[in-house]
């Protein structure tokens, strides 16, 4: 049984799903000008294509980028003069980064059957809570509807959706899934605009404490779209990795500021200096076999409100940007 200050706390927090909502809304409302498709599935629930059958746009990607935060972020398209020859850029900015960022946006979720595989990120991971994470940021959600995004080129088998209705505890209309392929210019936009959850996972791992985290922002090179998973799988990365830049404020002593600057940049990992493929490939193609510190972002800030200390590392790499989006 709850106590009733527990329960008083998650009353305060907000609502991943609830404030989401909206944004689905207009992302199937505005589908023709968004070109993306919107379809009902035999389950009752909306399919959104993002960049199957339906070529989608930036625009769509930046939209399903803010879903995926749960309401709780604001994601931009922008110039970008960082680059020689990559000029555009996705940015990204929360007050709540913890619950935007772990909460919803985390693709945590794997859902399988048979050859099926896709990771689920966005707000119905808060409803599911098949994660060990959830328990960990002590953090439940409900809403009277919700939305899954998938990075996949194919509609998710009959077995896989209703798994979904199942943990999510929803009816078929009230469950949106939002498929945006690797190789879509939606899902390019959506995957790059990870770059300030990028920041947040590996400040977790780091052990972090993620009360101290109280606000982020993230800026990170669009690349150019793929024509096929494995290149695409690489340039997103490398946004990121080599392209991405993050600043977070947080508070608590400077020496744990510090430390968390020093560590979090991508090339504290061991696998840093190749372009993702390349890791990819040494690894023989298996994913949990990359140093999970190398994802993170080229170059961090990190301001301790409580001083006014400002602590920064890492570096933008243009020359593996180059590599690996050409």
């Amino acid at each position: 049984m709850q106590n009733t200050s527990s329960t008083q706390t998650l009353a305060t927090k907000p609502s991943v799903n609830q404030l989401s909502a909206p944004l689905v809304k207009r992302l199937i409302e505005q589908a023709e000008t968004l070109h993306v498709g919107v379809s009902k599935h035999a389950t009752d629930c909306t399919i959104v294509d993002a960049g199957i059958q339906f070529p989608g746009c930036a625009e769509a990607g930046r939209l399903i980028a803010e879903i995926c935060m749960g309401g709780l972020g604001e994601v931009s398209l922008q110039a970008d003069d960082r680059f020689a020859d990559w000029h555009d850029a996705i940015a990204v900015s929360s007050t709540q980064p913890v619950f935007a960022c772990l909460a919803s946006q985390y693709a945590g979720w794997a859902l399988s059957h048979e050859k099926f595989f896709s990771l689920g990120s966005g707000p119905a991971r808060a409803l599911a809570q098949r994660e060990d994470l959830f328990k960990e940021l002590a953090y439940v959600d409900s809403g009277t509807s919700t939305c899954i995004v998938l990075e996949t080129d194919k509609v998710p088998p009959v077995e896989v959706i209703e798994k979904i209705l199942r943990d999510t505890k929803m009816s078929g209309e009230q469950l949106t899934i939002i498929l945006t392929p690797t190789t879509s210019v939606a899902g390019v936009v959506q995957i790059v605009g990870r770059v300030l959850e990028v920041a947040l996972h590996k400040a977790h791992t780091l052990h972090f404490p993620l009360e101290n985290i109280v606000s982020g922002t993230g800026l990170a090179v669009l690349p150019p779209v793929a024509n096929d998973f494995m290149t695409g799988m690489g340039r997103t990365n490398d946004a990121i990795l080599f392209g991405g830049f993050v600043s977070l404020q947080v508070k608590g002593d400077d020496a744990a500021a510090a430390k968390l600057a020093q560590d979090l940049p991508s090339s504290a990992s061991k696998d840093y200096g190749k372009t993702f493929a390349e890791v990819f490939k040494f690894y023989e193609m298996d994913f949990y076999k990359i140093d999970p510190m190398l994802f993170s972002p080229a170059k961090v800030a990190v301001t301790n409100i409580d001083t006014g200390n400002v602590f920064e590392a890492g570096q933008l790499n243009a020359d593996l940007i180059n590599i690996s989006f050409r």
